[in-house]
C-alpha cells in the first residue's frame, strides 16, 4: 500500500507541476537515481538541502549537499552559475513539498535540469545510504 501510495504521489506531482509549456518543470527521481548521478555526474551536480535545521540535525545530510537557508525565498545566486547544471533538491520525506519549493524557484530563474529527489533523507537513510552530520556552515 506504502508504495502504491507513493507511485500515486510522484504521478500527480509529474502533472501537476510538468504541464505543457510550464516554466516550473522539474523531474521527480528516487534515491537510485541521485546515486547514479552522483556517481557519473559528480562535478555537473549540485544538490541541495531543503530542509529546517532542526531536521537536519536530527537526520543528517546527503554528502556534498549545500544547505538552503529557506525552501522557497533562498538567494538564487547559490545556484552554480550554469542554468544547464543538474541541481536536486530534497527535504525529509515523500510528503515533505519543501524540496518542490525550492526546485520550482529554481525552474523559475531558468534552470533546464531541476530534479527532486522525493523519497528525502528519511528514505536515503532507509536505502542504507551515507550521510554527513550538519554543521551551521551548511
Amino acid at each position: 500500500m506504502k508504495k502504491i501510495s507513493l507511485v500515486l504521489l510522484m504521478f500527480l506531482c509529474a502533472f501537476y507541476v510538468l504541464p505543457s509549456g510550464a516554466s516550473e518543470a522539474f523531474t521527480l527521481i528516487g534515491v537510485a537515481e541521485l546515486e547514479g548521478f552522483m556517481k557519473t555526474d559528480q562535478n555537473a551536480i549540485h544538490i541541495y538541502d531543503a530542509n529546517n535545521d532542526s531536521t537536519r540535525k536530527a537526520e543528517g545530510m546527503i554528502p556534498t549537499a549545500q544547505a538552503l537557508a529557506s525552501s522557497s525565498h533562498y538567494d538564487v545566486a547559490t545556484l552554480p552559475k550554469d542554468k544547464d547544471s543538474k541541481v536536486v533538491f530534497y527535504c525529509a520525506n515523500t510528503q515533505c513539498m519543501a524540496s518542490h519549493d525550492a526546485a520550482k524557484v529554481a525552474a523559475k530563474a531558468g534552470y533546464k535540469k531541476v530534479f527532486v529527489m522525493a523519497d528525502g533523507i528519511q528514505g536515503w537513510k532507509k536505502a542504507g545510504k551515507t550521510t554527513q552530520k550538519f554543521d551551521q556552515k551548511g
